[in-house]
């Protein structure tokens, strides 16, 4: 049988990927690997997201968007869910037989059940929440964390209207509870690489979230780990999370 469904994620540079392998061994299971696949589309500018939208129109259902492009995607897309518009930021792309593109978030669910199943969430609800850089990932974590009736700190190392700077956070880490990095350091291959945060004022109040998933132990949450932090939580999840939620959208 030919392909008739084709799925695939969006990003530049693209090197591994989790999407593809995921999406290739759901679609073994669920026994529709013949006709659905899963590709990876690295684009070195948005615009050629019209060009293979185009070329692909009809076989392509859904994509998955990935750095750098999940708020770039936007203004070219026929609509925006109104959660994903608010957020500000896209990750999931469904194509409707008639071509129209709809933009969704399904980084907010993946992020959000995990961080209400942790059993670490009683300890730290009631301080500040911390998200380390501000990329579209970052959006969606954060409009999470607020749902979840969390004040949110907004760190960047170029502070605009509304963050603070690494150097602000060092100065009230006796106010914080959660610390999440959103931002690619240390993922591979720089897994050497990671946060600038001050380390040494980590202790067990404190709890670390990183949304790298490759590799699961990340610098930052290693030097969580070895200043006694209360605990941590590795990235996979919320992948699966949201790319569940993503396959749920493409087939409602």
């Amino acid at each position: 049988m030919a392909i008739s469904h084709l799925y695939g994620l969006l990003g530049y540079p693209l090197g591994h990927s989790f999407s593809k392998k995921y999406f290739s061994e759901k679609f073994k299971t669920m026994g529709l690997s013949e006709t659905h696949h899963y590709e990876q589309f690295e684009i070195p500018q948005i615009e050629d997201f019209l060009t293979l939208k185009s070329e692909q129109k009809a076989l392509l259902k859904g994509l998955n968007v990935t750095i750098p492009y999940k708020q770039q995607i936007m203004p070219l897309l026929d609509e925006i869910d109104p959660a994903a518009a608010k957020i500000g930021a896209v990750n999931t792309i469904k194509i409707y037989p008639d071509g129209r593109t709809q933009g969704y978030n399904t980084d907010y669910w993946g992020f959000r059940q995990t961080i209400e199943t942790w059993d670490a969430f009683p300890h730290f609800n009631l301080k500040k929440a911390v998200v380390l850089g501000q990329g579209g990932a970052a959006k969606a974590i954060i409009a999470a964390l607020e749902d979840l009736g969390l004040e949110v700190w907004k760190v960047s190392r170029t502070p605009e209207e509304g963050q603070i700077s690494y150097e602000d956070l060092a100065a009230s880490m006796n106010a914080v509870g959660l610390i999440v990095n959103s931002t690619p350091l240390g993922m591979y291959p720089k897994i050497d690489t990671f946060p600038p945060i001050d380390y040494c004022l980590l202790n067990r109040q404190h709890y670390l979230y990183d949304i790298v998933y490759n590799p699961l132990r990340t610098a930052f949450l290693e030097k969580g780990i070895a200043q006694g932090v209360g605990g941590i939580y590795e990235g996979l999840e919320m992948l699966h999370g949201q790319a569940d939620k993503a396959w749920e959208i493409w087939n409602a």
